[in-house]
This record gives structure tokens, sequence and C-alpha cells, in this order.
């Protein structure tokens, strides 16, 4: 037992840094791919990336509340950031689906296999990230459930607002595609760096799934 559990947590570990690749890299191709370029057809593009501004900023600053009230509690304060955003982007699908079903509910099954198919290879991520976070396998998942709900909390809040749903998600997209630009950028990918320890081999390995994460992202929004 005690030969196996050392090997147990060095595949997790190394499981670990290509799921937070994977994640970094299907969190890019969301947030740029889906959520950003869907903002542009329904709002001005200066409009846009003045939300996408505001979301970045917006948590910039809660991730440095969180470092500097919570850092000796948790060495990767990011992780919260990243159930944040998630949870947004969450209850924006919720929204989506509503309005979906509103119209027809054809239409409404279709999308929510749609957001489902879109969502899967960023939970997957998340999960991974939680777990490089120094969280449980427990406490992973259960934050990865909650995180999900807000999708349900987002139908219900959609069909109480059904006439409204278009102008309260508008701002939102581009609010949390700058949520998860910030989070890939300023803290997935620097995690990686120091993952790899100045190992070259280990960064190229890692930029494996990297692209992988963002090529499944253009792929579902080609085909989807």
């Amino acid at each position: 037992m005690k030969v196996i559990n050392p090997i147990k947590d060095k595949v997790l570990n190394n499981l670990t840094i290509y799921l937070v690749a994977f994640s970094a890299g299907s969190i890019l191709g969301g947030a740029f791919f889906h959520l950003l370029e869907d903002s542009f057809s329904f709002l001005p593009v200066s409009s846009a990336i003045t939300f996408v501004f505001i979301g970045l900023i917006t948590f910039m600053l809660i991730e440095g509340y969180f470092h500097w009230h919570h850092c000796k509690k948790c060495s990767h304060p990011f992780t919260y950031m990243m159930l944040i955003g998630d949870s947004v982007h969450n209850f924006i699908d919720g929204l989506i689906i509503a309005a979906s079903f509103l119209l027809d509910i054809r239409l409404g099954i279709i999308t929510t296999i749609l957001i489902i198919i879109h969502e899967l290879p960023q939970e997957i991520g998340l999960f991974g990230v939680l777990l490089h976070g120094k969280h449980s396998k427990k406490k992973a998942l259960i934050y990865s459930v909650l995180a999900q709900s807000t999708c349900l909390i987002g139908g219900v809040f959609g069909f109480l607002i059904s006439n409204k749903i278009n102008l309260f998600s508008e701002h939102l997209i581009p609010f949390a595609a700058g949520g998860f630009i910030y989070i890939a950028t300023a803290d997935l990918i620097p995690e990686l760096y120091k993952m790899h320890e100045g190992n070259l081999i280990k960064a190229l390995k890692t930029l494996i799934p990297f692209t992988i994460g963002i090529t499944l992202m253009i792929v579902l929004k080609i085909f989807g």
C-alpha cells in the first residue's frame, strides 16, 4: 500500500497537469469563439469589448480579495474564480435554454443537448483545476455540481422573466468571456509554467491538451 499510494498520487498529479492544460485551452476557445463571437451578433463591438474588460477587471479584483484575505487557507484562490466564472456561464446557459423552450419544445431539446456537449469538456477541466487547487476529490465533485446547478437556476429565472431574457443576458455574455479570459491567462497558464519546472518536454506535452481544448471549442462552434 505504501508503494501503491505514491504511484497513484504521481499518476493523479500528471493527469491533473493535462487537465489544467486542457481546461486553459477550452476556456480560451470558449471565451473567444463562443461567448465573445456570439456577443458581437447582438451588441456593438465597442459595447461587447467594454463588458469584456469589465468582466476581466471584476475577476481580477475578486481574486485580489481572495488572495489577501484567504491566502493562508487556500494556496490556489483562482479555483474560486473558476467556480464563479463557470457559475455565471451556466446561469446564462440556463437563460438560453429557457428562451429556446419558450419558442419551441423541439428547439429547446436540441439547444439543451448542444449546451451539454459544449459544457462537457469545460466541466472536465474544471474538476481537474479544483483537484490542482488542493481540493479533495469529494469537494471538487461537490463544487462542480453546485456550479452546474446555476444552470437550473438560470432556467427557472428565465421562465420568470421570459420577456426580458435577451436584455439581461446580452451584457452577461461578454462579461463572462472577460472573466474566463482572465482566469486562463492570469491563473491557469502561469500555473502550467510552474508545473513545467523549466522542463521543455513537459511544456511540449501540456501543449497538446491545451491545443486540443482550443480545437474542440472551434469544432463545436463550426458544427454546433
